[in-house]
């Protein structure tokens, strides 16, 4: 009978988790994220800053691997065990933005900014909330905010000792994230203008719920300026609402051709490949229903084959 293998320690987990999450295998991170959870839940000694890091952790994976929900979740859950956790926060405001839960985000960039105020993604974050309230909720948008915490000065030292020269990994937010992005050539400002005019126009029709017009209006702003993000990430929105799955996959790509950790393309392309994922199933259950011969069956387990192969090939899964 072989030797019962070791089991890992949480903190072996951890570190294999970080070395999965380096490489891109962010399914892989969290699962192996979620193992030391369990295992450092279980030690009576556990320090709760060290399950706060955890759930931080696996809050990344979860924000790059697009799942904003989840993110949240586990933020919240590293924030109740250290409340003033800067990495918690700036994940949590990028999955709110990612959501368009812009007063909350607002709230953490805002509370991120407290901590320390050289924090440039918090700066821009802020901004944007900024302006995306003032266009939701008008010029009284700060009367509708969640209550802003405050930090208390003893809490700011220690966290600024401690965070000393690792402002740039701060986890990254949408269009502001400190990677190498892919520079196309740049328009001139009257493209520039003119292109945001027709995404300004696209926007308009997308709170009208006219998506299909949206998309020509964002069509015609990317001729005139290719390298905005937005335009992007909107027109991959319109064509998740008219189930164009493949065409937001594409322009989720060309979004984080430009910018690598943008959280709207991440989210957005996640949830179009879950719905071919779902329509996938669904062919193939009816095949199943319609053909439940032995003969039939060898061409069920081939279309599900050929489906699971596409899959695999296809350059727009999650890095």
């Amino acid at each position: 009978m072989p030797p019962k293998q070791k089991s890992k320690s949480w903190a072996e987990l951890k570190q294999a988790g970080n070395e999965c999450f380096k490489t891109g295998q962010y399914g892989e991170a969290t699962n192996l994220y979620s193992q030391a959870i369990k295992a450092l839940e279980k030690n009576s000694k556990r320090n709760p800053e060290d399950l706060s890091i955890l759930y931080s952790n696996r809050a990344a994976s979860y924000l790059k691997d697009g799942n904003c929900g989840e993110c949240v979740k586990d933020c919240n859950m590293s924030l109740e065990l250290s409340q003033f956790n800067v990495k918690s926060l700036l994940r949590r405001a990028a999955a709110s933005e990612a959501l368009e839960r812009y007063r909350q985000a607002y709230v953490d960039y805002k509370t991120a900014l407290q901590i320390d105020c050289n924090i440039a993604a918090a700066h821009d974050g802020t901004n944007r909330m900024t302006k995306a309230l003032t266009e939701t909720d008008g010029p009284s948008w700060r009367e509708k905010l969640p209550p802003i915490p405050t930090v208390p000065l003893s809490v700011k030292e220690k966290l600024a000792q401690k965070s000393a020269g690792n402002v740039t990994q701060q986890s990254p937010t949408p269009q502001q994230n400190g990677t190498t992005q892919t520079k196309k050539p740049a328009p001139s400002d009257k493209e520039i203008k003119k292109a945001q005019a027709l995404k300004e126009e696209g926007n308009a029709l997308v709170k009208k719920g006219e998506h299909k017009k949206a998309i020509e209006k964002y069509s015609q702003s990317l001729k005139h300026n290719p390298t905005e993000v937005t335009t992007y990430t909107n027109r991959a929105l319109c064509y998740l609402s008219v189930k164009q799955y493949r065409d937001a996959i594409r322009d989720c790509d060309e979004a984080l051709v430009i910018d690598s950790n943008n959280v709207k393309a991440l989210y957005r392309r996640a949830q179009a490949h879950k719905e071919l994922k779902v329509r996938a199933r669904v062919f193939i259950t009816a095949l199943q229903l319609l053909i439940p011969t032995q003969r039939n069956q060898t061409l069920v387990s081939k279309v599900s084959a050929g489906f699971q192969a596409k899959r695999q090939n296809k350059k727009h899964f999650l890095p």
